[in-house]
């Protein structure tokens, strides 16, 4: 699907709604030196708008393992689960963290769907009281 234009004005209101953090990782583009993209919560793929409402920031890694997936099947039930939505759902209701590498694990069903789709696959630590988003120094990530 082709790009979108996003004018800068609704960029900067997803950047005040979330800050410079990933809404999924937590990476923090001032730490990094990476800089976030704004991305469909619901992809355009799927019928997401262009706006406010479906907006939010991720680094290009989890961008790039949510693609166009608005849902997936629930591994115990195998029912079909939104994805984590970091705009409505608080992260710590839907993760647990577990430290010190590969984030955690789903506390909820749209936590563990949007953990087995993609995002479990990375060596680095998620948010959460020690993840990276709160390190006071870069620290290696193992690969």
């Amino acid at each position: 699907m082709s790009s979108v234009y996003i004018s800068a004005a609704l960029q900067a209101q997803v950047l005040e709604d979330a800050g410079h953090r990933c809404g999924y990782c937590h990476s923090d583009e001032r730490l990094t030196g990476m800089a976030l993209s704004v991305e469909h919560l619901l992809p355009r793929a799927s019928g997401g708008a262009t706006g406010r409402e479906n907006l939010w920031r991720s680094c290009r890694a989890c961008n790039e393992q949510k693609g166009a997936q608005a849902q997936a099947a629930d591994p115990e039930t195998g029912a079909m689960v939104p994805l984590y939505n970091p705009r409505l759902q608080p992260w710590n209701a839907h993760f647990h963290h577990s430290f010190p590498y590969n984030g955690g694990t789903g506390a909820t069903a749209a936590g563990m769907v949007s953990w087995v789709s993609g995002w479990s696959r990375w060596p680095v630590p998620l948010a959460g009281p020690i993840g990276r988003s709160h390190w006071p120094v870069p620290v290696p990530v193992p690969v």
